[in-house]
């Protein structure tokens, strides 16, 4: 994926939406636009003359990383108890996800959990995954949301 169209149309989405929009929708915007403006954009990803045209007031910085369409950032907060990093690693391990990196800590009884995982084998989309990890954190009493990280990187570069 080009990271700076997915930055520019993730820009203007959150522009037209608002401060008070929802992180999946527009996530759901960017990945439809994009998917609908793909065939026009070259085998390297890059633009043809007509987007090179896309609006924008910002460059995108190019020391960060680009992320991958193949990982997803997960994240779980909540009231910590046993079995949380279980259920979650349960979920990832039955689609055929591996964990790349894992960070948790508990500070004074809340939990807070961020994974990477690669999900280039997963045997189910990434919408299905995002939706079953929702679904164990309301099981567990946590919440869990999960995002590419291709999509994750440029929304938080705004």
């Amino acid at each position: 994926m080009n990271e700076e169209l997915i930055y520019r149309l993730t820009k203007a989405v959150y522009g037209r939406l608002g401060p008070g929009a929802d992180d999946q929708t527009v996530e759901q915007l960017v990945t439809d636009i994009y998917r609908e403006i793909e065939p026009a954009l070259d085998k390297n990803g890059s633009s043809y003359s007509s987007l090179q045209s896309f609006p924008t007031t910002d460059t995108v910085d190019s020391r960060s990383p680009e992320g991958s369409a193949e990982r997803m950032i997960i994240s779980v907060f909540g009231v910590d108890h046993p079995g949380i990093v279980a259920g979650v690693s349960q979920i990832l391990a039955e689609a055929g996800c591996s964990i790349v990196d894992i960070n948790q800590t508990v500070v004074q009884g809340k939990f807070a959990m961020v994974i990477i995982a690669n999900s280039s084998r997963a045997r189910e989309s990434a919408a299905e995954l995002k939706e079953r990890l929702r679904r164990e954190g309301e099981k567990l009493g946590v919440r869990i949301y999960a995002q590419r990280e291709d999509l994750f990187n440029a929304m938080h570069r705004i």
